[in-house]
């Protein structure tokens, strides 16, 4: 076949950018309903490769076995780190597994072949199709999870499909038939693996190449030598860039398995380039000795002594490899979330818990901020804030951490019996203020489920949420009172607006129950109703109990 024309060039291309594309989009849907779906009972699955790397080794080769694609493994494992589900040590055992499940593509290649991944595309259809038709969320978490692991196989075929056209292009045969400089064939076998994105696939077109006679590295009579043997060690190192791929965007750690990846392929090849270099007939002294007329076997078979001896080699120094991952990927500096409290004051007791009133008080201004946002997407029958206020409430989580290990320093210190006091006051208005946010977290889900169910409420209804937000706002204030002027007297409208949201929360039930007496609104829409008018009545009572724990 002649050189391929531009317009192909330009098909292949664009397919590969699609297929990259789809990658990431896949591997995000992956990573972030792990995320979702990790608890306690997954983490206990893994616990169990922890202590054991044999087992991780095992799973890892296993799972690509299957699958047949060591790239889906690793970008799988990458996730499960990126979810915080699977450490370091856990991931480095699969991915060495990984590497040896990969070659029983190449090991069925020499037989024949089941094309796994075209029926693992099918699960992109299952999980959007689950997602769709479930209305419960984990099952529609599960839904999203499996359609991203269905678009990371799309992805994985399309880069594949647009490449394998150069395979054919006579070019590349004559320069396989003419090459025997090992550095040229490793780049080509990095180079062709990266753009195929599968080092199975790279390692069956060779054999395939090879059953037809194809001489590489000029040798004679179609029997291998060693140069043959370059182009899979290149192929080996090509299949870490899936994994690299997948990691953009991802935390340090899940950085880390990728490089791990690389690192473990790069090292297993730079050990067998020197053997092959140095024993020049190394192919044609043991694998065409051991399996003579059978090319296809002899590749197979080296592809799966390359990866297993580099795992027994490298298995003891699973640590050494997290470690150096660690050294070339930092953490990022975090950045406080905390605005006045500062160690340098804990010098200066009495200014240090100043500070940390101050900052007590702003944790509760974004969580009231942040329980207002909540409010009004109810109100307004919108999800367009959520994103928002999941953050929100993922920065109030880490100030509150900051906040109570600041105290726990004061407490620490030599402080008199005011400021003991003080110290336990703080401690209970954090707790406080932080359920402000859990419960803006709920009315997140009540809006949810109004939507999903399609509840309609009245304007009497809406009507009377505004005003308990406004009531809540005006509690608020009262705080605010207290914490910065100290201003005891507001405990008083304090205990009034108590019980006015309390007979708020009564009157509000009262009349739903009356409504749905007279078929006047749904029965579905009793629990929705009720509990987010609960929430927000409690909310309240947590505005009232720091009101009256500061101003005691």
């Amino acid at each position: 076949m002649g050189d391929i024309s531009t317009a192909q060039v330009i098909s292949a291309v664009i397919s590969l950018l699609g297929g990259l594309a789809v990658l990431l989009v896949g591997f995000k849907l992956l990573s972030d309903n792990i995320e979702k779906l990790a608890n306690s009972g997954l983490k206990r699955i893994f616990s169990k490769t922890s202590k054991n790397a044999l087992i991780g080794v095992g799973i890892g080769a296993f799972a690509t076995a299957v699958i047949q694609s060591s790239g889906a493994t690793t970008i799988m494992v990458v996730g499960f780190v990126n979810a915080g589900i699977m450490n370091l040590f856990q991931a480095t055992a699969m991915i060495m597994g990984a590497n040896i499940g990969t070659t029983i593509t190449a090991q069925i290649a020499a037989l024949g072949t089941f094309d796994f991944a075209m029926y693992a595309t099918l699960l992109g259809v299952i999980g959007i199709f689950t997602y769709m038709l479930f209305k419960k969320d984990k099952i529609r978490t599960i839904g999203l999870a499996m359609a991203g692991l269905g678009l990371v196989f799309i992805s994985l075929d399309l880069m594949s499909g647009s490449m394998a056209v150069f395979k054919e292009l006579d070019a590349v045969k004559e320069f396989l038939q003419g090459c025997s400089n090992p550095l040229l064939l490793i780049g080509f076998g990095i180079l062709f693996t990266t753009l195929l994105q599968s080092s199975s696939a790279l390692t069956t077109i060779i054999i395939s190449m090879v059953a037809q006679g194809l001489n590489i590295g000029g040798a004679m009579d179609a029997e291998l030598n060693n140069s043959v043997l370059f182009i899979i060690l290149g192929s080996n190192i090509g299949s870490t860039t899936t994994a690299l791929l997948s990691s953009i965007g991802t935390n340090a750690n899940a950085k880390r398995a990728s490089l791990i990846h690389l690192l473990f392929n790069t090292f297993g090849t730079l050990i067998f380039v020197v053997v092959l270099l140095l024993w020049k007939d190394f192919m044609g002294s043991t694998f065409v000795k051991w399996f003579p007329g059978a090319p296809s076997t002899q590749i197979a078979m080296f592809h799966t002594f390359f990866n297993v001896l580099c795992t027994l080699l490298f298995l003891p120094f699973i640590n050494v490899f997290v470690k150096i991952s660690q050294w070339l990927v930092k953490d990022k500096k975090k950045e406080s979330k905390t605005t006045f409290i500062d160690d340098r004051l804990l010098k200066t007791p009495a200014v240090a818990l100043a500070q940390a009133g101050k900052e007590t008080l702003r944790i509760g201004q974004i969580s009231m901020q942040t329980l207002s946002l909540s409010i009004n997407a109810f109100l307004n029958k919108s999800l367009d804030e959520e994103e928002q206020i999941k953050d929100n409430i993922a920065d109030l989580e880490e100030m509150n951490r900051e906040l109570l290990s600041y105290l726990v320093k004061i407490a620490a210190l030599d402080l008199s019996d005011k400021d003991e006091m003080m110290v336990s006051k703080l401690h209970e208005a954090l707790s406080d203020f932080y359920r402000e946010a859990e419960i803006a977290d709920n009315m997140i889900k009540y809006t949810k489920s109004a939507q999903e169910q399609q509840l309609k409420f009245s304007d009497h209804v809406y009507n009377q949420i505004k005003l308990l937000d406004e009531k809540l706002n005006s509690q608020f204030n009262n705080v605010v009172s207290i914490f910065e002027n100290n201003n005891k007297d507001v405990i008083v409208e304090v205990d009034k607006l108590e019980d006015e949201i309390d007979a708020m929360r009564n009157k509000m039930i009262k009349q739903h129950i009356d409504r749905l007496e007279r078929n006047e609104c749904s029965p579905a829409s009793s629990s929705v109703f009720i509990s987010l008018v609960s929430n927000l009545e409690r909310a309240g009572d947590h505005l009232a109990y720091i009101a009256h724990t500061m101003g005691d």
